[in-house]
């Protein structure tokens, strides 16, 4: 039986169901010469991602598609100067939330690195507000300049192992599966609830797949069996392989498998290798968290295309990852190519090797030029914002004692282990400075505490641990910026200057900080949600470099953003040892532990 529901959300996302015969017969017309076309790019060397070769022609563009390659005339004609013509990029697999901008901010930004379309999880935002937080990412995203299509939290919370904001179930999800740009179920990050086929993972599973066959998967450290479960519950892609062997496996066994390089996790460099001619077409990218300075500094997708190629990639290969395979793989049937029929969404380059983008088109309209957007009457910044949003901060008094660890055994400890510019960590068993059978921090030894405090339901859940790689001499940082639950975590040198985060976070409804000496020296606020800011992203990146600059007065490591490294020792998701607001984690055994070691 065919599901009318589906075919007509899908039609909408192409731009199809709202094609009339009027607009149809004029494209026709285009193409066969009868009539001019709107506009016609003309001097240019095409990028064909399908023959992966190159080669010169005019490209017509009518109604802001492509209606044809070959000779052409134009009502507007424009010369290419031997430029490249290639498709915009895709964007397989981001939370927007990472960025700390809204929607309408994040596509200014990425647009002018070239990507016209993203495909985002909200789950950040939903494991604070859940629905809530569905209604503002879709109002909120509806008037932009790009594409943002949008796939539903599988997760929320990530597990029962933390307390979120909220819970979404498979009848919350049901309702949204029917909006037009809604894709699918995104990233299904509980492996033994899928395992054990648990039966509100069951739910969501078949609640999705009565609309949709896409469903994105969360494989983190997982083996071949794991791949098989997946692949069986009808989970088609992964975005979290660390290394090109984990790739192949997937692959192998009928994945989609989204090269990473974000902020936190830059997978790119170990991954790329296992990308060839014969199994290039189920690679693509993803940036999944991105911090707004990173974005603009050296660019969303066009970054990992410009490091796939300084990594060997073959640079054709390179662009059909970043656009092609991304729209094969949603389905996305008329995005991802110079080729009649297709979207005109498109890129004229300069160098194709260093990616220098010269202009931006979106459906057949400049939109962007020499990195800077172009201003566009679709950009709608006037959010509206309600307490479910704002009001997310709710967390009992605290004071200096309830940061205590106490260490009864000894003086060995469970110990997180960061590693630089990754979401992993290691589980190191150290000894640790004691006092009175509490833990000391040692800026010396490297070990400094780190808390979570549960911010959405009052439950007064303190998680406590202890943290080495985070290397600050002094202070302490904080922030409600915390994967996947979002609770507040704040980690220091000593007791006062975490208090003096917590109290500062609290008071500005969400958001990171840095407190030097009992004094806040440099914030940043988020009041939706605790997740992103309300201000443009020109001024959140001017907030962002003052963050940089006090953290350099604590004398915080460069070579990895610590707020970034903070957000993720809670995520009880990645391997080795986490910390959430209910204790200590083991991720690899998946049960909470003490953080006196034996």
């Amino acid at each position: 039986m065919v599901n009318i529901r589906l075919i007509t959300r899908i039609e909408s996302i192409r731009s199809i169901s709202s094609l009339n015969k009027q607009q149809l017969t004029k494209r026709i017309a285009a193409a066969n010469h009868s009539i001019p076309a709107d506009l016609v790019i003309k001097n240019g060397k095409i990028v064909d991602l399908y023959n992966l070769e190159i080669f010169e022609a005019d490209v017509a563009i009518t109604d802001g598609v492509f209606v044809g390659i070959g000779e052409f005339t134009g009502k507007t004609e424009m010369n290419a100067k031997g430029r490249y013509i290639v498709p915009s990029f895709i964007d397989s697999h981001v939370h927007i939330e990472s960025s700390m901008i809204t929607p309408d901010q994040f596509s200014e930004v990425v647009l002018s690195h070239g990507t016209t379309t993203v495909i985002t999880d909200p789950h950040e935002i939903a494991n604070v507000s859940g629905t809530e937080g569905l209604k503002f990412m879709l109002d909120a995203s509806a008037h932009v300049p790009i594409d943002i299509l949008l796939m539903l939290p599988s997760c929320v919370p990530a597990t029962p192992f933390e307390n979120a904001g909220a819970e979404l179930t498979a009848r919350d999800l049901d309702p949204f599966f029917s909006h037009a740009r809604v894709l699918g179920l995104a990233e299904v990050m509980d492996y033994p609830a899928v395992m054990n086929g648990s039966e509100s993972m069951i739910d969501k599973l078949l609640t999705a797949l009565k609309y949709t066959d896409q469903i994105d998967g969360h494989l983190a450290g997982l083996d071949k069996k794991a791949i098989n479960i997946y692949r069986t519950a009808g989970i088609r892609t992964d975005h979290e392989c660390v290394t090109a062997e984990e790739a192949r496996d997937r692959i192998q066994r009928g994945m989609y498998v989204f090269i990473r390089e974000g902020s936190g996790a830059k997978d790119l460099r170990s991954v790329i290798s296992a990308v060839n001619v014969n199994n290039a077409r189920r690679f693509s990218f993803c940036t999944d968290d991105k911090h707004l300075n990173e974005l603009i500094e050296e660019g969303g997708i066009d970054h990992n295309v410009r490091l796939a190629i300084q990594h060997g990639l073959d640079p054709l290969l390179a662009y059909q990852l970043a656009s092609l395979n991304a729209a094969d793989c949603f389905g996305l049937r008329n995005k991802g190519a110079i080729a009649p029929g297709y979207d005109a969404d498109f890129l004229l380059v300069d160098r194709l090797e260093e990616v220098s983008i010269h202009q931006v088109f979106k459906s057949g309209k400049l939109v962007a030029q020499n990195g800077s957007t172009l201003s566009t009457d679709d950009n709608n910044n006037d959010h509206k914002l309600n307490e479910h949003i704002t009001n997310t901060v709710v967390i009992l008094n605290i004071t200096e004692q309830d940061l205590k660890i106490p260490i009864l055994r000894g003086n060995k400890a469970n110990v997180i282990g960061i590693q630089p510019n990754s979401i992993h960590t290691k589980h190191l068993i150290e000894e640790v400075s004691i006092e009175n059978n509490e833990f000391i921090c040692s800026t010396k030894l490297d070990q400094l505490k780190i808390a979570v405090i549960e911010r959405h339901k009052m439950t007064g859940n303190i998680g406590l641990g202890i943290v080495k790689g985070l290397q600050l001499s002094c202070g302490a940082i904080a922030s409600t910026v915390a994967h996947d639950s979002h609770n507040l975590v704040v980690s220091g040198t000593n007791d006062k200057d975490m208090m003096t985060a917590i109290c500062a976070i609290k008071e500005m409804e969400g958001g990171l900080v840095v407190v030097k000496d009992d004094l806040v020296i440099a914030s940043v606020p988020l009041r939706i949600c605790g997740l992103m800011s309300v201000k443009s992203y020109d001024v959140v990146y001017e907030e962002l470099k003052q963050l940089n600059t006090a953290l350099q007065q604590i004398h915080a490591p460069t070579h990895f953003n610590p707020f970034l490294t903070l957000s993720f020792l809670c995520l009880p998701v990645i391997p080795s040892l986490k910390v959430t607001d209910m204790g200590l984690f083991d991720v690899k055994v998946f049960k909470h532990i003490d953080v006196s070691a034996k």
